[in-house]
């Protein structure tokens, strides 16, 4: 086969540069060989690699199909492509792609749209949230078939609202009314990423700008960053901050840690939260006075903001993540499209299972139940040391919320064909870093806004 060259590999918070050559995986040999494909998983911590291999395993028994299944942890999936792809032993199929992997791959010329199209149509396109799929269009085409997905959130104390009566935080104006209200001697009124070098700094900032209409790119490539909307955003950031919450670096660990201690009105973080909240997990467990006699108090007095209104917004918008199957071109095509098929069917609901909390499907239901997968869902067990429904924790309007949440998903970059620079700029991190001199006092929100759009078209210049 003609060797394809390797592009950039891009994850959330992670950019891997890739530089090799090579051709496509799969088994193309006689009869047996076609009924085998290769499958790689992201999902690779214990649990949920037995968990996936019981899904394949079922798979195989119905169809006949073999299936060689390998758990690729996310900081190896780089070096584990460049090797695979020199030796021509590539995948068929890869689960558990970000967006920054997933457009990779197929600016890679590995991911087969057509195969991934293919698939979608079979099982029904308007099955499939629309939002999942816009973000992985490439000239008319899904790269790959959209799984899940996890969101962003801005989680906040209702009983403490109530007392104060304070609407909830779903635009710029209320979050920033009720940080100041609610901060107190002892408790931040919001907390929320603020560390330089940190991906989830960046992540927080991206999900305000996006409420606010600020993009990283407009639709031609121009990097953005000093538009109005953006501008706007770093003196919100800067002034929520200084004005609302507490001195010194936070970051995914410490923001969590504030809101379960009871000393934050407000938190924002990742749906990953859901099973913390309720007490779930033995090493990030709820440590408000209240929590001591009811683990699930917080649980029980926290609402969720899933979008976001800013100043400037347009319509509310939030951050995300879709994750999805790649299909691998030149591989053993039609089993994997079977089995990926499957997996969004029949192993759609265990598929979910593995940890439903950062898992809210893509495909609500099929065409005979629209709403099929959504409510297997919320009757899924969350947690890692103790095992629990989210129905049983959260009310059905929250659990709704989340299953529409991806309507209003939004990304830089990947819509306007930026994903090479979207990366480049997660490794060097140029945003965080401009927001954290403006807390610091050295820039203003417009000095900071100019920094990131220099050090950002810099980066950009670096990867054409």
């Amino acid at each position: 086969m003609k060797p394809r060259p390797m592009l950039t590999l891009l994850a959330l918070g992670l950019t891997l540069v890739l530089a090799a050559s090579g051709c496509g995986g799969g088994d193309e040999g006689g009869q047996g060989e076609s009924q085998t494909i290769k499958f790689w998983s992201l999902e690779d911590v214990t649990d949920r690699i037995q968990k996936t291999q019981a899904i394949v395993d079922r798979f195989q028994q119905q169809t006949g199909i073999r299936v060689e299944m390998s758990a690729i942890a996310e900081d190896q999936f780089a070096s584990q492509v460049q090797s695979a792809s020199a030796a021509g032993t590539l995948p068929d199929v890869v689960g558990a792609l970000s967006l920054g992997f997933i457009h990779s791959l197929a600016a890679d010329d590995i991911a087969d749209a057509d195969a991934a199209a293919e698939v979608v149509d079979s099982l029904g396109r308007d099955t499939f949230a629309e939002r999942a799929l816009r973000l992985l269009d490439v000239d008319g085409k899904p790269v790959g078939v959209p799984s899940d997905t996890w969101t962003n959130l801005l989680v906040y104390r209702k009983d403490l609202f109530e007392q104060a009566g304070l609407q909830a935080p779903d635009t710029f104006e209320r979050i920033q009314a009720a940080a100041t209200q609610l901060k107190e001697p002892g408790r931040a009124g919001i907390v929320a990423a603020t560390k330089p070098s940190d991906g989830f700094t960046q992540q927080t900032f991206e999900y305000l700008a996006l409420a606010n209409g600020c993009q990283l790119t407009d639709d031609q490539g121009n990097v953005q960053l000093t538009s109005p909307q953006c501008v706007e955003t770093f003196g919100y950031y800067g002034d929520l901050i200084k004005n609302g919450s507490v001195s010194g670096g936070q970051d995914v660990d410490t923001t969590r840690a504030a809101y379960f201690a009871g000393k934050s009105a407000m938190v924002l973080w990742s749906s990953f939260i859901l099973d913390e909240l309720a007490g779930l997990r033995k090493d990030a467990l709820p440590t408000c006075s209240q929590c001591r006699a009811d683990k699930e108090f917080l649980a029980k007095n926290s609402g969720f903001v899933t979008a976001v209104k800013g100043t400037s917004g347009a319509q509310p918008t939030q951050f995300g993540e879709v994750t999805s199957f790649a299909i691998v071109k030149d591989g053993n095509t039609d089993p994997a499209k079977r089995f990926v098929e499957f997996m969004m069917s029949d192993g759609y609901v265990d598929w979910l299972g593995l940890a439903p909390e950062g898992k809210i499907p893509t495909r609500a239901g099929n065409k005979d139940n629209p709403q099929q997968y959504a409510d297997a869902w919320s009757k899924l067990e969350a947690g890692v040391d103790t095992k629990q429904p989210l129905s049983e924790i959260y009310p059905p309007e929250v659990l709704e919320a989340l299953t529409k949440s991806t309507d209003s998903m939004a990304r830089w970059g990947f819509e306007q064909g930026q994903g090479k620079l979207v990366g480049a700029q997660l490794n060097e991190l140029p945003i965080p870093k401009a927001l954290n001199e403006l807390l610091g006092g050295q820039l203003d929100a417009e000095a900071a806004a100019k920094q990131a759009q220099a050090d950002v078209e810099e980066i950009k210049q670096s990867v054409e």
